[in-house]
């Protein structure tokens, strides 16, 4: 009789919940989180969207990617080298790079405004300023293949084109190349991480933690060429 009083009472409750949809996917300035939620880290009074786990709905939503491109140059990954690449030792910075800075190949400000590229299928999960030095960033979710929950960063961007809850295609426009406003000659700082939340850390780290080497992990989750297809998301989403 207890059991079924509390399935029923369980049922009440997720009933509730459904009826406000918007509070799966808060579309405030930064992250997914209702402003409500407990779990949240406080900043100053006000929720900080740099650092939450996905909820159960949140990682329901992001999309399986079947294959992963380079974010910058083309669709494809072409017209691109890599400035400073994943985990080389910066002693000025104190640490090792978490990421690859990609630029086009007329190398400074020349790829300023370019197009960023999503690597994948996936859901926007962040995209704002977290301070000065990240610049616009952004953040996307995405489900591999092999099942693994995989994140892209794409930062220092001068423009967004995405907000939270977003289903982005792969090779669809996310933002475009920036400065972080004035404080780096312009080029995109991309990383990906194995995760389930959002946590934006820091550029250079002593250690490696979630993050992942970006080329290696493009490269091992990208197809033949001759099995070169359309992203299904992208596919859906033409009108």
């Amino acid at each position: 009789m207890w059991i079924l009083l509390a399935l029923l009472f369980l049922a009440v409750i997720a009933g509730l919940w459904l009826l406000r949809p918007e509070r799966l996917f808060s579309l405030r300035p930064g992250g997914l989180q209702s402003a409500d939620d407990p779990s949240e880290m406080p900043s100053r009074g006000e929720p900080d969207f740099r650092f939450h786990t996905l909820s159960a709905w949140q990682a329901a939503a992001v999309p399986r990617a079947m294959r992963f491109d380079l974010p910058l140059g083309s669709e494809h990954g072409a017209l691109v080298y890599n400035a400073q690449k994943f985990w080389e030792m910066n002693e000025k910075r104190g640490g090792h790079h978490t990421g690859d800075d990609l630029n086009g190949i007329g190398g400074m400000n020349t790829d300023l405004g370019d197009p960023v590229f999503s690597v994948a299928d996936g859901l926007v999960v962040y995209a704002a300023e977290p301070s000065p030095g990240w610049g616009k960033l952004i953040l996307v979710a995405h489900r591999a293949p092999d099942g693994r929950s995989l994140h892209s960063m794409y930062a220092h961007l001068d423009r967004i084109d995405v907000k939270p809850g977003d289903l982005v295609a792969r090779g669809s426009r996310i933002g475009t190349v920036g400065t972080a406003n004035g404080y780096y000659p312009a080029h995109l700082h991309f990383e990906m991480r194995e995760s389930h939340g959002v946590d934006i850390g820091g550029g250079y780290s002593l250690y490696p933690l979630n993050r992942l080497d970006p080329e290696k992990t493009i490269a091992s989750l990208r197809v033949a060429a001759e099995k070169l297809t359309p992203s299904p998301l992208g596919l859906m989403k033409v009108k």
